[in-house]
């Protein structure tokens, strides 16, 4: 996955190269170049080198490559925020991790690339029976899931909860997350090509979105609205959710995927969405008796001790074989042009 070459210079002097995907600029696909970069990556104290195997693509690093992701520094950068792969040397002071190591890593950024380096503490141990491109799917989408479902949602037995973008990363992880607890129901929105999919997975109720007012589909069946609804898609949809939840019921926002249309910013979805922007008065929150929260696992990166409780959750869920990543493809280096949509995995 990267060359090394010096036939007449010690070992400590190779040369090292290694393919990156490369952001050049904010827009469509081809912005996203495929580069050979040199020099082997110094480590710090406290962090590992990964010879990369697999990479995760999620639905934040397309909004990133319209400069819509504030996480991202500037162009030129490498995208990505997980990976899976081997640790190939150890920093300073890390004493947790060794050489050899299967491991899937957490980052800002930066794991769309054939080596990288990231702090120790942002890698978990893959656990047995577990392949690299699972391990690449599973960290954004099931701790992102996790997080929401039950240290904001508290989510309960016989609760109803409604997921939307059902069939994408964090919807399957939502979906199967729910299923962990009894006699949870699921409201899932995708569109009908995915119902089957969707359904088999765990979704009780399916709602193709475009076709149909969700709304009016999810009070036809619970009349009184739901307990928990995750929101990814922000203005005038979260507004719908509100007005959806039970008393005691929680909305968690955690994106704005209505401002993403097409492959290059689209300033009038970007003004829509913003016009439509909920906000309420605690007033409003009191006498309804809901809750509204936020979330974005990108502004939890200092915050690595609440991510590995976590972790450690779903790991043990995946290893009572309760969760498992679903792949939609998996796609070479080479071929990033034809794969930039959220769900796939680069090797």
């Amino acid at each position: 996955c990267f060359t090394r070459w010096a036939p007449d210079k010690a070992p400590e002097e190779e040369t090292f190269t290694y393919r990156a995907l490369v952001l050049t600029g904010y827009g469509g696909y081809d912005k996203v170049k495929l580069q050979v970069k040199k020099g082997k990556p110094a480590l710090k104290a406290g962090e590992v080198l990964v010879r990369v195997k697999a990479c995760g693509l999620n639905f934040a690093d397309l909004m990133a490559r319209q400069g819509l992701y504030e996480r991202l520094p500037s162009p030129p950068v490498t995208p990505g925020m997980e990976c899976s792969g081997v640790v190939e040397a150890v920093g300073e002071e890390v004493t947790d991790r060794k050489v050899g190591d299967k491991v899937m890593a957490l980052s800002r950024f930066g794991m769309w690339q054939e080596v990288a380096v990231v702090p120790a503490n942002h890698t978990f141990l893959i656990p047995e029976g577990m392949s690299f491109e699972e391990a690449a799917a599973f960290p954004v989408n099931y701790i992102t899931a996790y997080m929401m479902l039950f240290d904001f949602g508290n989510l309960r037995p016989n609760q109803s909860v409604l997921i939307h973008a059902a069939a994408g990363g964090v919807g399957i992880a939502a979906t199967q997350l729910c299923k962990t607890v009894k006699d949870v129901t699921v409201f899932g929105t995708a569109s009908a090509s995915k119902h089957e999919t969707i359904s088999q997975g765990g979704v009780t109720h399916a709602i193709d979105y475009r076709t149909k007012d969700y709304v009016e589909e999810v009070r036809k069946i619970s009349p009184k609205g739901l307990d928990i609804i995750l929101d990814p898609l922000g203005g005038s949809d979260t507004h719908k959710a509100y007005n959806l939840l039970k008393p005691m019921g929680k909305l968690i926002t955690y994106g704005a995927a209505n401002m993403l249309a097409g492959q290059r910013k689209n300033l009038l979805a970007m003004a829509k969405n913003w016009y439509h922007q909920f906000s309420i008065h605690t007033l409003s929150l009191i006498q309804g008796n809901k809750s509204v929260c936020g979330f974005h696992l990108g502004y939890l990166d200092g915050e690595i001790e609440l991510i590995a409780q976590a972790m450690k959750t779903i790991l043990d869920l995946y290893q009572e074989g309760k969760i498992k990543p679903r792949i939609d493809s998996t796609w070479h280096l080479e071929q990033v042009r034809v794969c930039l949509v959220p769900g796939l995995q680069f090797i």
